[in-house]
C-alpha cells in the first residue's frame, strides 16, 4: 500500500476509535442504566459494527482502492483493533485477561467477535459505481 493511502486508512481506523469510545460511554452511562448491561453491551456492540461498515463504504467509495488494497486495510483495521482491545485494556486500563477474554464468548452472550469480523470485513466488498454526471447518458 501507498504511504498516504496507508495514513489514510489509519485515519479512519482512528475514527472508528472514537465511535467506539464515544459508544462505550453512552453505553456504560445511559443505556445500561435503562435496560441492563448485556443488554447495552449488545445494542453498542451492534450500532459500532454499523458505525465501522458505513465508515469502510465511505472510504472504499472514495478511494477505490484495489481488492488487495481492502483485504489489507481490513486486516490492517483488524490488526489495530485487537491490538488496541487487548494491550490497552490489558496495560492502560488494567483490565485483566481473564475479563478481556470474556468478552469473546458468544454462548454467554458478547456480541465482541462481531466488532473485528466487521473491521476485517467491511472493507471487502467493491465501492459503488460512480454516478453519472446529471444530463450525460
Amino acid at each position: 500500500m501507498r504511504r498516504r493511502f496507508l495514513s489514510l486508512a489509519v485515519a479512519c481506523w482512528l475514527l472508528q476509535l472514537a465511535c467506539a469510545v464515544t459508544l462505550g460511554a453512552g453505553r456504560q452511562f445511559v443505556l445500561a442504566p435503562l435496560i441492563g448491561d448485556m443488554a447495552a453491551r449488545a445494542v453498542g456492540t451492534l450500532t459500532l459494527c454499523l458505525a465501522i461498515i458505513l465508515l469502510a463504504r465511505r472510504f472504499v467509495g472514495r478511494h477505490r482502492p484495489s481488492a488487495a488494497a481492502r483485504l489489507g486495510v481490513g486486516i490492517l483495521w483488524c490488526a489495530l483493533t485487537l491490538a488496541f482491545e487487548f494491550l490497552a485494556g490489558h496495560y492502560l486500563f488494567g483490565a485483566a485477561w481473564e475479563v478481556l477474554w470474556a468478552d469473546w464468548n458468544m454462548a454467554q452472550g458478547h456480541l465482541w467477535p462481531l466488532v473485528p469480523a466487521a473491521t476485517l470485513l467491511g472493507p471487502l466488498p467493491a465501492p459503488p459505481a460512480p454516478r453519472a454526471a446529471a444530463g450525460r447518458p
